[in-house]
């Protein structure tokens, strides 16, 4: 079987290991997912945009050059333009003849526009307002990557804390289980005893099993947002498993959220369209100056020369001069296009308001969540001492008779939900201070925090 025609077999004895830490991880995401580096050439196209339209201050110059050959019937009359009969100057003949000769033509056309009315000036504003939108799109996808990094590698600690209670429980019900038998067969249990033994300790296998299934899982995923999917992630969980945090991130204005930012943005944008079309109903100006020469094979009598007369110019013109062009009937269209860009305007202003509404409630959410977190991670520590004890006194009072089987293993079952709720707890305070951070599009108060837990805990 063939993926993107590179064999699939043999593929993970090619797999490298990377570790990284939480604030690594970020980083290397930032650096290598596809979509961050998409969203920046993105950028440079925009900031060469801004550039194209600021070329329009420059002049223009045309040159031309151009050799036939051909009749010369030509005819007194009126033709409209058009871009298909070619023009024939000179005498009119007094008959028509299929003689040919050679015709040349050349020149320089200097032109520049030294008024506008702001027209130009609006186009580049314009090209502005692309720029920055995709300056805070490029932000965003930034953020964007940065809290999916962050999710994934809780996610993956989640996993493994996970696992390593599901192993835990394991051995306690393999050590249980062995207790068991040998009690049975000793006849101081009933048989009942150790077929439940048995399918307490395959169901924790069972569990054991779905926890590295997850984790594995978690592990692609978070090797996938690092843009190395091809490899295998390992994390350093650093301080992240052994205190949550004291203090939540200062508060910033949900304005500051690219989100937000993105709006606008495109608020801007839509804006500097309209204010474009306000300048382009204008005339147009242009100072110009021509060099010219032509050549013929004719002379003004008609006689045909013959030979090469004609292949080069032999008559040489200049001129300079204003020319004002304005184009009427076009505020018909003009109109239309303000409405439609005015009508873009004030939808892009009322997306800017229900992203500031939207993010306003996320951060509301976040918080509550991080407080609920907080007192959560306060009582699983008293949840999990707790357990240890009941386990191990109820196994105590089943050595000596004073408990069931049924006793014992639900105390078991009560230890490693605790064991998972202790360990999740404290990761789930640092995902709601990354949540709490995200809302307001900043994940740097959130990676200081975690700079600062693993200085205090040197």
């Amino acid at each position: 079987m063939l993926a993107l025609g590179r064999p699939v077999l043999g593929q993970s004895d090619q797999q490298k290991t990377r570790a990284f830490t939480l604030e690594e991880a970020v980083d290397f995401a930032l650096k290598n997912y596809p979509a961050v580096r998409a969203s920046l050439e993105r950028v440079r196209a925009a900031e060469a945009g801004v550039g194209l339209a600021r070329t329009s201050y420059l002049p223009r110059t045309d040159v031309l050059w151009q050799s036939n050959r051909g009749t010369d019937n030509n005819i007194t009359g009126l033709t409209l333009p058009n871009s298909v009969i070619a023009p024939i100057t000179g005498p009119v003949p007094l008959s028509t003849s299929n003689r040919s000769a050679w015709g040349s033509a050349g020149g320089l056309l200097f032109s520049w526009e030294p008024l506008d009315f702001g027209y130009r000036g609006a186009r580049v504003d314009a090209a502005r307002a692309v720029q920055n939108r995709a300056a805070a799109e490029a932000s965003l996808t930034r953020l964007d990557v940065s809290v999916a990094t962050v999710n994934a590698y809780l996610t993956v600690l989640a996993a493994e804390e996970t696992v390593r209670a599901a192993l835990a429980d394991v051995e306690r019900r393999e050590t249980l289980t062995k207790s068991v038998h040998v009690l049975v067969d000793n006849q101081l249990r009933a048989g009942a005893d150790a077929s439940r033994a048995d399918a307490e300790l395959a169901r924790a296998r069972v569990n054991l099993a779905r926890a590295q299934q997850q984790e594995a899982i978690s592990r692609a995923q978070l090797a996938d947002i690092l843009g190395i999917a091809d490899a295998v992630v390992e994390v350093r969980a650093s301080t992240l498993l052994t205190r949550p945090p004291a203090a939540a991130p200062p508060l910033t204005p949900v304005s500051n959220n690219p989100v937000a930012e993105v709006q606008r943005a495109r608020v801007q944008e839509s804006q500097s369209l309209v204010h474009a079309l306000d300048r382009s109903y204008y005339p147009k100006l242009y100072l110009q100056s021509v060099v010219m020469g032509r050549g013929s094979g004719v002379d003004p009598s008609g006689k045909f020369l013959g030979g090469s007369e004609g292949l080069g110019p032999d008559r040489s013109n200049w001129a300079a001069g204003l020319t004002v062009t304005f184009p009427v009937f076009d505020i018909f269209s003009i109109r239309s296009k303000k409405a439609v860009e005015a009508a873009n305007e004030r939808a892009e202003e009322s997306r800017y308001d229900q992203a500031l509404q939207d993010l306003t409630g996320q951060l509301r959410k976040a918080q509550a969540s991080l407080d609920g977190a907080r007192k959560v991670a306060e009582n699983t520590p008293v949840e999990l001492e707790a357990a240890r004890t009941t386990e191990t006194q109820e196994r105590a009072r089943y050595q000596a008779g004073l408990a069931t089987l049924v006793d014992v293993s639900d105390a078991q079952s009560f230890l490693v939900q605790a064991e998972i709720d202790d360990a999740l707890a404290r990761l789930a305070v640092w995902q709601n201070l990354a949540s709490v951070a995200a809302a307001q599009g900043d994940l740097t108060p959130f990676l200081q925090a975690l700079r600062t837990d693993a200085q205090g805990a040197r």
